[in-house]
């Protein structure tokens, strides 16, 4: 009988260590871009916002303008760290009752039961208004140095290029070919001849082109990030979304404004650890930690099975608080990509965007080509719950870009993609370098376990036999996850890092093949 690829293969991937800044990314060639706004003295804001669109063009099944997420800035000039929250929220107009439960639960990230049609999670009904274009504005404007149209070139040259088809983009592309092929804008770019796209098996890869995209990125650049959202693009994008039936509107869309928030700040032993605020998942780490950290192992090296225990445990309890009580109520504070940069002057980045699903809502608005996330698939459909779907709501979102300071100074940023298992990776990364010392090579080479359905942790089959034993005591119901690249087994996280000698470390998933860093 022929192995799996989780029991055939051994991954690991090598740091990349640079002196004049590190970036993280998880597509190689995006990374790339960062580390070449870096070389071209550009600092860390400008690398990053110049990753964060060559992304949305490289990545277009995780993020992107259609989209949106948070970012977290340590600003080396003023010490002190900032927090862009560019997330989504549901347009005004919404209507809970175009919402009806249908029995069952939804085949989504989060479990919620079933909506008829599943409207909240495919299709112009499940469309929240993005917010990535003025987070990024925001960003270049308050600690940027390169200018907006500086920040976009990059992102027009590639998509100039097109996207090189391996079978990486054949497989995630098949993954959800039966949705994309409901949109005829989708079918026509990811589905050529109605098949997902493939190479010849020893011929030359194919380029997926999204003339319609290119158009749209060049009119950005050229009219500025608020034409998005006030000019000829919000025209476009409101026209495209009502003849769909989204209840998104031109006042929803000029009235949309980036917001910088002050981020939170957690203490875990001599490091402060700087989270997202709000209705994201940083104050669910901090319960998490607060719960695991009096009951980890000290004075060794590794982590061992009473802190996977105390991990899953924390986890555990920190979740059924977070989906009972959080939600925006008042509206107050509030698949996806990480990246992390630091450059040499000292300054710290990490975002998390996201279209949320893998593809988002499958929608790709046909006169700007611009994919379209799922935002309202963060509520609960549920009413009457915190969380519940509602008009002019900012969701509960798992994204959690985080930095960690020592004595004061910046050490390391970290972040994560993979819904609910975000939160659980990057609590245990930063424990095991916080907590336990290692370096940034080794903790992400460290088997993890994932805790984000409750009372049914999952391990990686590569972590000792002690500690598999003592969880599966600890939780009968625990199960083990396969560690193929697809479908994602754990969350896809990324870091970088400053060290004692001056120069930095960047860091990425070991198991996921187009995740890579960059140096400056």
């Amino acid at each position: 009988m022929a192995q799996n690829l989780s029991r055939a293969l051994r991954y690991a991937k090598d740091a990349v260590v640079g002196r004049n800044g590190v970036v993280a990314a998880q597509n190689q060639a995006a990374a790339d871009v960062g580390a070449q706004v870096l070389a071209q003295g550009g600092n860390a804001v400008d690398a990053a916002v110049a990753t964060a669109f060559a992304l949305a063009v490289l990545e277009p099944w995780m993020s992107g303008i259609g989209g949106g997420g948070f970012m977290q800035i340590y600003d080396a000039r003023s010490g002190k760290a900032q927090c862009v929250d560019f997330g989504m929220i549901s347009p005004k107009r919404l209507d809970p009752a175009d919402y009806p439960l249908a029995g069952g639960t939804a085949g989504d990230l989060f479990g919620w039961p079933a909506v008829v049609e599943d409207r909240n999670i495919v299709g112009y009904g499940s469309i929240a208004l993005p917010g990535q274009p003025d987070g990024m504005r925001l960003a270049l404007e308050t600690f940027g140095t390169s200018s907006w149209a500086e920040s976009l070139a990059p992102a027009i040259g590639l998509c100039e290029q097109g996207i090189e088809v391996d079978w990486f983009l054949s497989l995630v592309v098949a993954s959800a070919a039966r949705d994309l092929a409901r949109f005829p804008a989708s079918a026509a770019y990811f589905l050529p001849n109605g098949l997902p796209p493939s190479a010849e098996w020893a011929g030359t890869a194919p380029r997926l082109k999204n003339a319609a995209l290119l158009a749209t990125l060049k009119r950005l650049q050229s009219a500025g990030a608020r034409d998005y959202y006030e000019g000829e693009l919000a025209r476009s994008l409101v026209h495209d979304l009502q003849a769909g039936g989204s209840k998104i509107a031109a006042d929803d869309m000029a009235q949309f404004q980036a917001r910088l928030v002050e981020p939170l700040l957690v203490q875990q032993g001599e490091a402060t650890l700087v989270l997202p605020p709000g209705l994201t998942a940083g104050p669910t780490l901090a319960d998490a930690l607060a719960r695991a950290t009096p009951k980890l192992e000290r004075g060794v090296a590794v982590p061992g099975a009473q802190s996977f225990v105390a991990y899953a445990e924390a986890l555990d309890a920190a979740y059924e608080h977070r989906l009972a009580t959080m939600g925006d109520t008042e509206n107050n504070g509030g698949c996806t990509t990480n990246l992390c940069v630091v450059d040499k002057a000292g300054n710290m980045v990490t975002i998390t965007q996201t279209l949320l699903s893998l593809f988002g809502s499958r929608v790709m608005l046909p006169e700007s080509g611009v994919p379209m996330n799922n935002g309202i698939m963060w509520f609960d459909p549920r009413p009457g719950r915190p969380n519940s779907i509602g008009p002019a709501k900012r969701p509960l979102s798992n994204m959690l870009p985080s930095m960690v300071l020592k004595q004061g100074q910046p050490w390391f940023a970290i972040g994560a993609s993979g819904g609910r298992r975000i939160l659980p990776a990057v609590m245990q990364l930063i424990s095991f370098v916080v907590d336990f010392g290692m370096s940034l090579e080794d903790a992400f080479h460290l088997p993890r376990i994932d805790a984000s359905v409750v009372g049914q942790p999952a391990y990686n089959p590569r972590l000792p036999a002690e500690v598999i034993a003592a969880l599966k005591a600890r939780f009968p119901q625990a199960v083990e996850r396969r560690l193929d690249p697809y479908p994602l087994p754990f969350a896809c996280p990324s870091a970088v890092m400053f060290n004692a000698d001056g120069s930095q470390t960047g860091m990425t998933e070991i198991g996921q093949p187009w995740a890579s860093a960059s140096a400056g």
